[in-house]
């Protein structure tokens, strides 16, 4: 039986910088309504002050704010009405010592006024005059010309995935197109003779397919594109044929079962079989997924996964998580939380322990609770919220213990 010769997570990884440094994605420039999700592949300038008037945050009446000094309820100060501000319009009213303009939230400042007076500071004595019945501050409740962002500041960085709230800050700068970074194509290969459609008949002794569904999920959630999802018996022709094919029209193929040493295991030796460098991984020093393989076919990244779909998951996370994170050129963001973990957890010396966990919150932050199942149960997948990365130089974890979970996003 052939022994693999495992090289450790940072080995690997740097492996696949070797090895894939030159695999890009490319630029593509796309509307904002397509944006959700994507990835800047430059820094976003505005082209506009926002705002780009003197706005006030409040309904009330814009003052010279040294006309409203010590003004209170026993003694307020009295000014002059000369005017109102639309919504949505500009003004040509100018406010001067004694005088005021109602202005509604949102509206233009008019020349002269340095300060707005909220309503429920007021009284209407008559049309023409109101009572002051507080102070106001220079600049108080007044957005000034780019106090929010100013002409050429930068509102996205390079590599920002683009969130929500990020499509509102295009829109107040009036940019209608980004450009971003392509979505690193993917192919999905299940492999093996028990693996059946999920949603159809099943015989004893068949697994319905879990993995094809699952990893097509996790490329989407990590910024890819799935061009294709099959599931492919474990015949050497069969899958040379497909990664042939999946090769020559993907960034990444993505093939799960068939990484062990077992005799119907083919994936090492088709991706061999398409000339060097073929495989150059076999072996990992982690818990789960041991006998994960990572290759080059063309200029395309090729992986083995374990077939038992929480192996499959995580070596998926560790690795191939991290080459379209690369690829796509994100800001390295920090999807963890730290919480207390509820009991102890053995690791295995000399690998690189993962291990799911839910979490609870408590009165202090975060409690960790491992989820122990065997390899194979896929209801582990549902339970957790994330996973603690226990060293391989490290024994375990102790009930107590302050632990990084990495969240599941």
């Amino acid at each position: 039986m052939k022994l693999l010769n495992v090289d450790t997570v940072n080995e690997v990884k740097k492996k696949m910088e070797d090895y894939f440094g030159d695999i890009i994605a490319g630029y593509e420039e796309i509307e904002i309504t397509e944006a959700l999700g994507r990835v800047t592949s430059e820094d976003i300038l505005s082209s506009y002050d926002i705002p780009d008037f003197n706005r006030s945050t409040v309904d009330g009446y814009a003052v010279v704010s040294k006309d409203t000094f010590g003004a209170s309820e026993s003694l307020p100060a009295f000014l002059n009405i000369i005017g109102k501000v639309e919504m949505g319009e500009a003004t040509e009213l100018k406010v001067s010592k004694g005088s005021c303009v109602y202005v509604p939230t949102g509206g233009m400042i008019p020349e002269g006024a340095d300060g707005m007076l909220m309503i429920e500071y007021t009284e209407l004595i008559d049309e023409i005059m109101i009572a002051a019945h507080s102070p106001v501050a220079p600049g108080e409740n007044i957005i000034f010309i780019g106090d929010d962002i100013q002409i050429g500041e930068r509102i996205l960085p390079k590599g920002r995935v683009i969130m929500s709230q990020d499509i509102g800050v295009l829109c107040a700068a009036g940019i209608s197109h980004i450009r971003a970074v392509k979505k690193p194509k993917v192919a999905i290969v299940s492999t093996g003779d028990e693996i059946v459609d999920p949603f159809g008949g099943i015989n004893k002794g068949q697994v319905r397919d879990i993995n094809t569904y699952i990893l097509s999920a996790m490329v989407q959630e990590s910024g890819g594109e799935v061009t294709s999802s099959i599931v492919v018996r474990d015949d050497y022709d069969l899958i040379k044929e497909t990664v042939d094919k999946a090769s020559k029209l993907n960034d990444i193929v993505v093939i799960s079962g068939g990484s062990s040493v077992g005799v119907k295991d083919n994936t090492e030796r088709v991706i061999d079989s398409f000339g060097k460098p073929g495989v150059f991984v076999h072996g990992a020093a982690v818990k789960p997924g041991k006998p994960t393989i990572i290759g080059k076919v063309r200029n395309a990244a090729v992986f083995g996964l374990p077939g038992h779909p929480v192996s499959a998951v995580i070596i998926f996370k560790v690795f191939v998580e991290h080459l379209i994170d690369r690829m796509l050129g994100k800001i390295k963001e920090n999807y963890f939380v730290d919480a207390e973990c509820s009991t102890n957890i053995h690791s295995s010396p000399g690998k690189e322990t993962y291990q799911m966990v839910e979490l609870a919150e408590n009165e202090k932050g975060y409690t960790a609770k491992p989820i122990h199942a065997k390899s194979s149960a896929i209801s582990q997948l549902s339970k957790a919220h994330g996973m603690i990365r226990i060293p391989l130089d490290k024994e375990g974890i102790k009930a107590g213990e302050t632990v990084r979970v990495e969240l599941f996003r």
